[in-house]
């Protein structure tokens, strides 16, 4: 299923395993054809979250909806960024933190930073999961020293409920938002 999930300026567009398969063997230009968007250089910083997500699809192609998701910059037609759950609600890994919840992670390419492109893919994502599947309990895992996304999730309405070590970041905090009908993203 690919269903893509419309912001004000955005369209967030699920990341299919043929765009990921491209993308991992660095054919810019062939990804741009099966995404109808120029694909920025900078996506191949992201091949280590796309080698991940592409063996959760092959193995279950269910999560489709879940996963990577372009954040295409609709007036322009360009590619800016990306955002996307970890899994699908419910992983055993956050039943200590947030039963039933889910996990999202973002980048924004630098030359769109600063123009609110994570907090607008943000809310819409997580409007999505919770108009379309019910999902109230929401994660980030960000570095203390991020103070951007800190600062994103704050605004969000996320509060600190714990932290881990990632083997990659390292020292990250654990940030949750549960949402109701009267808070929704």
């Amino acid at each position: 299923m690919r269903t893509t999930i419309h912001s004000e300026r955005l369209d967030l567009v699920p990341l299919t395993p043929a765009f990921l398969r491209t993308m991992l063997e660095h054919d810019l230009a062939g990804a741009g054809r099966i995404l109808g968007v120029p694909i920025p250089d900078s996506l191949l910083d992201s091949t280590d979250v796309m080698s991940l997500r592409l063996k959760q699809l092959e193995s279950n192609p269910s999560l489709q909806p879940w996963l990577l998701r372009a954040l295409v910059l609709r007036e322009r037609r360009v590619m800016v960024g990306h955002i996307g759950f970890h899994t699908a609600p419910g992983a055993e890994y956050l039943q200590l933190y947030a039963p039933g919840g889910v996990e999202f992670g973002f980048t924004v390419y630098p030359p769109f930073l600063r123009q609110g492109f994570a907090r607008e893919a943000s809310k819409a994502l997580m409007n999505w999961a919770h108009q379309v599947h019910r999902v109230t309990r929401f994660v980030m895992t960000i570095r203390p020293d991020n103070v951007a996304s800190q600062a994103l999730a704050a605004g969000l309405g996320f509060v600190r409920i714990g932290s881990h070590i990632d083997e990659v970041d390292g020292l990250e905090e654990i940030l949750e938002l549960r949402l109701t009908n009267d808070n929704a993203a």
